[in-house]
């Protein structure tokens, strides 16, 4: 059997579609819900690994060094 026979059986059944109504169908509501898992899992995952994350600020060296004032740069403004 060739592929334009194989067409021609499968016309009929393209005409009884509607061309108005476009739905995504089964498919699409798999890979939506395969995505939506995979953001769970990835959020999941991602709140795990921040859990574990333990960070300490190092004291400024110009604190030690008795430096009260910091440098303003250029453009900058001192807020009182």
């Amino acid at each position: 059997m060739y592929a334009t026979q194989a067409l021609t059986h499968l016309v009929p059944l393209a005409e009884e579609l509607d061309k108005n109504k476009v739905t995504p169908g089964v498919l699409g509501f798999i890979v939506f819900a395969a995505l939506a898992v995979g953001v769970w899992l990835l959020m999941k995952s991602m709140n795990r690994h921040m859990g574990k994350v333990d960070f300490d600020e190092a004291p400024d060296p110009a604190a030690a060094e008795g430096v009260t004032e910091p440098a303003v740069s250029a453009g900058s403004a001192k807020r009182k």
